[in-house]
This record gives C-alpha cells, structure tokens and sequence, in this order.
C-alpha cells in the first residue's frame, strides 16, 4: 500500500520548490492545442517539446510531460464534439454522441461533460496508480496474447451495436474496417492488400483515415448548410451552460467509475492503451443501458463512458513505466526518452529505491487535474465559438488544418491521399445509411486481434484447451460473454414482462 514516509518525502520535494508547478500550466496548454487540432498528436507535442527537459529537473521534467499527456487526452474531445473530427484515436467514441449534441446546441454541456469525466477519469488512474503501482504492473506481466485477443474482440464487439438500425451494414461496415486495416505486411511477414503501392506496406495510417472518415466527409455534408448548429439561438456561448455539463457529471457516477476502472487495466496493456480503452468502455455503457437506441443520437452518457476511459488509461500506462520501465504507447515512449536522458531507468528497482520521486510523480498528477479543470475551461469557452462559424469558412479551414496535420504526421504525400481517399469513403458510406464509426472499430482494431490470435495459434500449438491453463484468459472471456448476454437477458425479460401485461 502506501509508504507514509516516502509520500511525506515527496510532499516536501514538492512544496519545496515553485519549478514543478511553474512548467505544469504551459504544459497543459500544450497538449490541449496539439490534441485539438487534427493530424497532431500528443506524442507529437510530447517530442518537440522533450529537448527543453533536459534543463530541468527530473520530477519537474515529468511533471511538464504528463501535463501534455493528461490535457491531451481531454484535447481530442473539442473537435470530435465540434466538427466530428477525432483529435486523437482515443476520442473515437466520443464523437459517437458529443456530435450529435452539438448538432442539437448542446455543445458547450457537452464540451464541459467531457472536461469534467477526463479529469474524474484522469483522478481515478493516479488513485489506483498510487495504491497498486506495483501490482498492476506485476499483473500486466501476466497477460499474453490469448487476453491480449480477447480484449481487442471486447473493442470489435462495438461494430454489432452500431448498425444505424441494420445490424447487416453494421457488420458489414466493421467488415470493411478490418479488411482495412489488415493491408500492409502481416503478422507472418506476408504482403497483402498494397497493389503494388509501397506506401502501403506498413498499413494504412490511423490517424490521416480517421480526418478522412469523421471530418472531411461530414464537412461534405455540411457544405449545403450555413451553421453546424442551424438553430441561431442554440449558437450562443455560455460559459453557464459549460459549468452545468461540467456539473452533468455528477449524474452519471457508474458510467464515469466503470470507465475509469476500465481505463486504468487496458491502459496498463502496452501497444492497447486510450484507443481500444475508450471503445470498450462506450460498448460496455451502451450494453448496460435500458435505453441503447439512445446512444449515437447525443446521449451524455456515451460522452461521460469515453472520456473517463481515456482519461485513466494514463495512470494505467504510467504503472507499466514506472514498474518495468516499458512504455505502453507513443507518449510514454518519448517520457521514457525522458527517463534516459535524466539518467533515470524505470523499475522495480527504481521504485524500491525512490518511492518518494514515484508518489511526487503522481501527486503532482493530482494537482494537475485541478489545473486542467481551470485551463480547460477558458479553452472549451474560446473553443466553443465555433459553432458560430459559418460553414463555409470552417469547411476550407478545417480541411486544410487536416491536410498540413497529415501531412507532417506521415511525413509524405500519402498523409493528404489518405484523407482524400477516406473522405470519399466515408461520404459514400453516410449517404447510403452505413455506419461509420463501425468502420473506425475494424481499422483500429482488426490488424491488432488478428496479430494476437496468430501469436496465440504458435504458442497453442491450435489446442483450443489452452485457454484453460490460463486463468486470467478465462476470466475476461467469461466477462465478454456475461457482456454480451446481458442484455440479450434483459431485453427477453422485458418481452414477457410486456407480454404479461
């Protein structure tokens, strides 16, 4: 559990210095510019700004790196709730319903729901970083590809739930999102899908196809209209009605609690991390739901299920780091750029020896979930006049933001072909009634479950019994079942309930 003596060491470490606190603020402007903004990243921001670190200290060089990472979680929501453009992977889902609320007016309660869930979920990592930093990686060690297989298939099990009232295009469109994602060279080595393109032999990029389906083909579709939000009175700036999305939350504890739970063990998993974390959670709400035909038409709940999910997944991937110095994704790749260049190895030897630095770290974490909520909100309120731009500025705009943003991402043309090509695809897929988001899930995670499922054939030697050797496989599969059962129970329980009548 906790070692008093070490935490009031790192109380004193810092309280005895205002350079902790002093680079905390610029960071988190950072990462919410460079996560709102299509086509960067926070690993992105993360790397330009890793050089200025070698001039400070190793707790305060932390400090300003997670700043990027913790408000560039939240920084991907704006975009994704404004113009339906995901800033990162990790805001997929929210865009799922924080669209259609702006659509509906309400995106400055959205804007507010989602900064208040990111930092509940954001609290909720560095909680159980603190009580179990050692566990949680000691369990990470313990997951193989089998789980690893099982928590993608949890992600795609979203694909069936988005059908637009057809199960059939749905799966039709998650489909497409798989077959998508598994161009390139195969787990086995074996090029397939590239048509002789090089620029496809490592797969088509996430990032430039998610600008393509989300933004670009939805501003297509908007170009008929003058507003995102046609309504004028709906238009208007409300910092009032920011502070009562902020204070929605509050209405919504499991959702928030399940996701930051949920956040925090798939965060812990490196190469899953924010990503798949935010799907399975909005799948899991979605299931849980008395009403899931609400999702997908603006409900909070779906805001508040990807935002906390997102959000903890940082502390989980900070456990991984910290404990066995393996970084879970980009982000704490480049901080473990940072680790070397300190002199510092991640560990348990590291923990052992300076558990102070480890409860600095995350304490310092805490005090920045107050900063972002004061940061945030002054960004949220100046990103939010949006809305009051007329389509036909904020079209060119935004697709030009999304052209450049691909374009260095990638580092060649194939960034802006990605996106043109994408956008047409998910024009073409609007029109006719497909989901798109369905899509999104096959591209994100098919190439990741079928690498996990080849991985689990060698090492099975295809016994399908070797499931039962491992417990923890036998657990989540378990779970995905109950998950998936659920609701199918409820749904017949709630038939001859009607039928009694």
């Amino acid at each position: 559990m906790i070692d008093m003596t070490a935490f009031a060491s790192a109380l004193e470490m810092l309280s005895a210095s205002w350079q902790p606190w002093l680079v905390v603020p610029p960071g988190l402007l950072i990462g919410l510019i460079f996560g709102a903004v299509p086509g960067l990243s926070v690993p992105v921001a993360m790397a330009i700004f890793l050089p200025i670190t070698a001039y400070m200290d190793f707790l305060p060089a932390i400090l300003f790196l997670t700043a990027i990472f913790t408000a560039g979680s939240f920084g991907g929501a704006i975009p994704a709730i404004l113009v339906n453009v995901p800033g990162t992977a990790a805001a997929v889902a929210t865009a799922f319903d924080g669209y259609p609320m702006a659509q509906a007016g309400r995106h400055s309660q959205a804007l507010g729901l989602a900064l208040a869930a990111s930092t509940v979920g954001t609290a909720i990592g560095y909680i159980v970083l603190l009580l179990f930093v050692s566990p949680i990686a000691e369990s990470v060690l313990k997951l193989g590809p089998v789980e690893m297989f099982i928590i993608a298939m949890w992600g795609l099990t979203l694909i069936a739930a988005l059908g637009a009232g057809s199960f059939a295009k749905g799966a039709l469109a998650g489909t497409l999102g798989v077959l998508l994602g598994l161009i390139g060279f195969s787990a086995l080595g074996d090029m397939r899908g590239t048509m002789g393109q090089m620029a496809l032999l490592d797969g088509i990029s996430t990032t430039p196809a998610l600008i393509g389906l989300f933004a670009a083909s939805e501003l297509f579709r908007l170009i008929r209209s003058d507003y995102i939000v046609e309504d004028e009175t709906s238009r208007q700036i409300s910092f009032r009605r920011i502070m009562e999305g902020f204070v929605m939350v509050l209405q919504y504890p499991v959702v928030w609690l399940r996701g930051g739970l949920l956040g925090v063990i798939i965060g812990a998993i490196p190469g899953v991390g924010s990503a798949v974390a935010n799907l399975v959670s909005y799948s899991e709400t979605k299931r849980r739901a008395d009403d899931p035909e609400s999702f997908g038409k603006g409900d909070p709940r779906g805001v508040a299920a990807s935002e906390s999910a997102n959000s903890s997944s940082e502390g989980g991937s900070m456990a991984t780091l910290l404990a066995l110095g393996i970084p879970g994704g980009g982000a704490t790749a480049v901080m473990l750029s940072a680790f070397a260049m300190h002199d510092v190895t991640g560990g348990p030897r590291f923990i052992s020896d300076n558990m102070d630095i480890i409860y600095g770290i995350i304490l310092g974490n805490f005090a920045q979930v107050f900063m972002l909520i004061v940061v945030g909100l002054g960004f949220v309120f100046v990103a939010s006049s949006v809305v009051r731009v007329p389509v036909r500025y904020l079209a060119p705009s935004v697709l030009t933001l999304a052209v450049f943003g691909a374009y260095s991402l990638v580092g060649n043309i194939s960034g802006p072909v990605t996106v043109l090509v994408f956008a047409i695809l998910g024009w073409f897929l609007r029109r006719h009634g497909y989901p798109v988001a369905a899509v999104v899930i096959g591209l994100l995670l098919g190439s990741m479950a079928e690498g996990e499922l080849l991985r689990s054939y060698q090492i099975s030697g295809g016994d399908l019994s070797y499931i039962f050797s491992r417990p923890v496989a036998m657990v989540l599969a378990l779970l995905l079942l109950a998950s998936l059962m659920l609701p199918l129970i409820r749904k017949s329980r709630a038939a001859r309930t009607a039928t009694a009548r």
